[in-house]
Parts: C-alpha cells; structure tokens; sequence
C-alpha cells in the first residue's frame, strides 16, 4: 500500500467512525477531535472554521452540494434519511453554506435540504435555483428555460415553501435564458429582495456581458461556474470579472465529477444513467490520456499528507479569498475528507511548482454533452 492510500485509509477509518454516531436532538452531534477504527487506527476529523466573502455574504470556505442526493444524478444514494443526516453532520462540522435548485429531482433535493436544516435556519445559508421550465405546481420539466419575471416569482414561492424558510439566502439564475432580458430577470429578483424572499443573488455560467448588464440593476453576490483542475476556463474572464465587480465564485464540480479524487481510472464503467457517463472527458480513452492528471495529484498528495481530493479543493481555494467550492457528498466519509481540506495548504513556492505542473498537464474531452455545453456562457437579449 502506497503512502497516499495508507493515509487516505486512515482519514477513512476515522470518517466512519464518525458516521456511527448517533443523532442527537435532530442534528448528528459534535463530532470528536478523532476517531477510532476497529484496528485502533485514528483519523483526525476537521471542524471547519474559515470563512469567507461571496459579495457581502459570509459563508464558510468549502460548501456542500446538493444535488447528487437525490439519487437521479450519480447513481442512487443509500436512503433519503441518510442525506440528511449528512447535511446535518455538515452543519455540526462547520459547512454552513448548501446548495440547492428546484430543478435537482426536481423539487426533491430542495426538500431534503428544507428538512435536514429546518432547526438550525439561522445557522446556514441557502442556495437555490430558478430558470429551468418547470412548472411550479406539478414539477414537470418542460422544454427549454424560463426566467419570465412571472415565472420566477412562482418559482421562488415554490421553493420557500420545499426549504420550510421565508426567504433564500443565495438566489440564483440556473443558466441564462435568450429569449428574456436579463435586466427583467434582475428586476423581478430586486423586487423578491423588497419583499424580503431573497437575500442575495447570483448567475449560473452566465456570458460576461450579461453579468456586467445584471450586476448593474441588481448587485451580484455570487458567479456559479464549473471550475476545477480538469477545466479552468472561468480564469479567462470570469475572474477577473468577479475581481473587478466584488462577486464571489463558487465552484461547482470542484473534483471534476470525482476524476481529480483518484477514485476513477480507465477502468470505471459508470452505471446506467449515472450522468458522468455522458460526460466526453470520461470516455475510456479520454481516461487514459488525462491520467497525468491524477498520477500529478497522486505525487503531491503524498508530498503534502493530504488526498488528491483535498489537494483539488485547496488548489482552487489558494487562488483567491473569495473562491468557494461546493462539493457534493452522499457518504459521510466522503464529506469529512472534504471538509478536512482546511488542514491543507500551499506555501507561495509550492503554489508555483504545482500550478506550473498543472499548465504541462493537456486535458483531453469536453466537460459537458453538447446539448448542455451549449446553455453555458449564454449572452441575455438586450430589452426591447
């Protein structure tokens, strides 16, 4: 056994431990300051306590993703009961910041998180989404999008409802809509924030322009992009966008679906209807040319006593303060490894070598299907 795979066995062990605790007044209970395994191996089990900016709301410094918990996006999860048992250990870990949409099930991920967090409400921040044609009464999903200004606001009343909240922290546009204004869609959201429904809001892989053109009828808090070491195409103009303007990131797929945690190789066969099968990047040949990748991670992750994974999320934290990622988790274990990416970090020097490594590093595949690749970097209609 590798040292990298002894200490991420250990980091295990411990995480599993925690896993068996039980629940207490609704919520997982502290976690210890480690763990023991049968074999009396102890894994240190992080509390996360940075934070950090999106805009003018304070969140923690990694977030947790929602989606995969409905079982619809990776393949199935073990029971509705343990996702939110999850989310509660998330909360008693440190994670205060979880992201939703209406359209993850759709409405059931907005349910699960509405009931695991219902008694700690002014504890966390919630994310959701709008703009996908769904109708808000049935959940059916229609074709296309929908960010009439009609539409959002029976969408948002939807998710109030789902979230057992009376107002959604983070607020955003799921992808942009061009066949709607996006100065309509900040002035319905300006009109939700007068009501005091919405705190803060955001865009979803939005073209540049359209976020210059929101930004100035409504400030952003937050840009949601894909950004993790197998794409960094939001370093182009997003970025420095968000820099200019003091909007935050966050990142969604910050492990690349799971590629960048070492847990995937040219062997991996995805099950039927696992969304990842879909993905260009994950073809069988595909795989075995971004191995690089994961032999590069392997290399540091033994260097830095840390997992590929944690090194993926503190890479992308060391870029800038306001950087946040927001990985998925449907196992215990695989949340406290990720949350234990605050013990890690990159000296100035290490940065460079690291990122200078990366750059050598040629990623072979696109990062979505087509037809999903498309509604990304959209630019809104100008108004009429």
């Amino acid at each position: 056994m590798s040292d990298n795979n002894s200490s991420r066995r250990r980091f295990l062990v411990g995480a599993a431990a925690l896993a068996a605790t039980p629940t207490v007044a609704g919520l997982a209970g502290p976690a210890p300051a480690s763990a023991a395994g049968r074999d009396g191996t102890v894994g240190k089990v992080t509390t996360l306590t940075s934070r950090r900016r999106l805009g003018r709301l304070k969140v923690s410094s990694i977030g947790l993703g929602c989606q995969t918990m409905t079982g619809r996006l990776y393949g199935p999860v073990s029971s509705r009961e343990d996702m939110i048992r999850i989310i509660r250990t998330a909360v008693d870990q440190g994670i205060t910041l979880f992201d939703t949409a209406e359209a993850y099930g759709p409405f059931e991920s907005e349910r699960i998180v509405g009931e695991a967090l219902r008694r700690v409400r002014d504890r966390v921040v919630i994310a959701s989404k709008f703009g996908w044609n769904i109708d808000p009464d049935t959940g059916q999903q229609l074709p296309g999008l929908n960010s009439r200004p009609e539409h959002i606001k029976r969408a948002v009343d939807g998710m109030l409802g789902r979230l057992r909240t009376d107002h959604i922290d983070l607020l955003y546009q799921h992808r942009v809509d061009p066949a709607v204004p996006i100065e309509d869609v900040a002035g319905a959201v300006k009109d939700l924030i007068r009501a005091g429904k919405v705190r803060h809001w955001g865009l979803s892989e939005p073209g540049p322009l359209t976020v210059r053109r929101a930004h100035s009828v409504q400030p952003l808090a937050a840009i949601q992009n894909e950004y993790n070491l197998m794409w960094r195409g939001a370093e182009q103009q997003i970025l420095p966008l968000c820099e200019e303007l003091g909007i935050g990131l966050v990142c969604w797929a910050p492990l690349a679906y799971g590629f960048t945690t070492g847990t995937i190789n040219p062997y991996t066969r995805f099950a039927q209807g696992d969304f990842r099968a879909f993905v260009p990047r994950n073809s069988p040949e595909n795989m075995t040319a971004n191995m690089p990748l994961v032999q590069l991670l392997s290399q540091w992750a033994v260097r830095k006593g840390a997992t590929p994974g944690q090194l993926s999320l503190a890479w992308l934290q060391a870029q800038k303060p306001w950087i946040v990622p927001i990985p998925s988790a449907t196992r215990t274990s695989h949340l406290l490894e990720n949350i234990g990416t605050e013990e890690v970090t990159f000296t100035p020097d290490e940065l460079r070598e690291f990122t200078a490594a990366l750059d050598a590093v040629q990623i072979h595949g696109e990062r979505l299907p087509a037809g999903v690749l498309a509604l990304s970097g959209i630019e809104a209609p100008l108004p009429r």
